[in-house]
């Protein structure tokens, strides 16, 4: 038998709707008092990171990929098996996924998968309706995802008072948290390499300096800062001389192909050998070593 409304409701009330004492204004009322932040946040692909096409919700900004979710029916969303790559031009299939037809998800569904993928893609509280289905308060990750619901102006959160760890903790509840002691990873599996959060954690100017993610992405555009290793490492000693031109992080954040059509930086600050980009000769005291797979 299908589950009621009003106990789907009540499911989805209890795992995602945000308290009523807990008002989002939307970033538009951010952008009154704060319009530097704002535009240059507009500028990000985070503000991007959902958007709706007729019949069809788009994951991602497109700077590297989108990924089509549709509503099958007032239970279910099916997370096509194609998604749509940037470079090249062309659609292949979705990450995870072993067949184009897709992977079909019950919304009410105890792990409650495809919420979370709409939670982390959106701002705000979600709403369900028997004719809509889900639907986001604000289609992208805006300020209020970082900051909490503008309405509680004196309880807002700025990311500036947490340190590299507490915001490594605030990213990686989308991006995926850092590893717990004693949880095991597959290093050497490219794909874990997405989860900056989870490299980051390994590196020794995390753990051993002050380095988190705003110390080298501004927290609203997310560009890259300039000149961000030099502040630390003002006279590095190269024990081989680096190519010309070549910037720090092309050798000590190295390319990864996660897929054969998505490449990301691996976050695992260090010093690799030629052609092995997945761990660091040299790896910080208590930062994990290779699962053996």
């Amino acid at each position: 038998m299908a589950v009621s409304f009003s106990i789907r409701a009540a499911l989805f009330s209890s795992l995602f709707l945000v308290p009523a004492a807990a008002q989002f204004t939307g970033s538009a009322a951010c952008a009154e008092c704060h319009q530097p932040q704002w535009a240059a946040q507009k500028r990000s692909a985070h503000s991007y990171a959902l958007s709706r096409r007729n019949d069809l919700w788009l994951f991602g900004a497109g700077r590297q990929a989108t990924t089509p979710v549709s509503r099958l029916d007032p239970d279910h969303y099916l997370e096509h098996g194609l998604s749509q790559y940037t470079n090249p031009n062309a659609k292949a299939l979705t990450p995870g996924h072993t067949t184009p037809q897709g992977v079909k998800y019950r919304v009410f569904d105890p792990g409650a998968q495809i919420l979370r993928c709409f939670q982390c893609h959106s701002t705000g509280a979600l709403r369900f309706t028997a004719e809509k289905g889900i639907e986001p308060a604000e289609h992208g990750v805006q300020c209020e995802a970082c900051h909490g619901p503008g309405a509680q102006h004196n309880q807002l959160l700025n990311p500036k008072i947490l340190n590299p760890a507490g915001l490594n903790d605030l990213c990686g509840a989308c991006h995926r948290q850092p590893p717990k002691p004693g949880e095991d990873i597959n290093w050497q599996d490219p794909w874990n390499v997405r989860h900056q959060p989870v490299s980051l954690s390994q590196s020794a100017c995390f753990q051993k300096g002050s380095l988190s993610c705003t110390t080298c992405h501004d927290p609203h555009s997310g560009e890259l800062k300039a000149a961000t290793c030099a502040s630390c490492h003002p006279a590095v000693r190269h024990t081989t001389k680096p190519p010309a031109g070549q910037s720090c992080e092309s050798c000590h954040m190295p390319k990864v192909g996660a897929s054969p059509q998505l490449t990301f930086s691996n976050h695992w600050i260090g010093v690799y050998a030629p052609r092995k980009p997945l761990l660091p000769l040299l790896r910080s005291r208590g930062a994990a070593g290779p699962t053996a797979r």
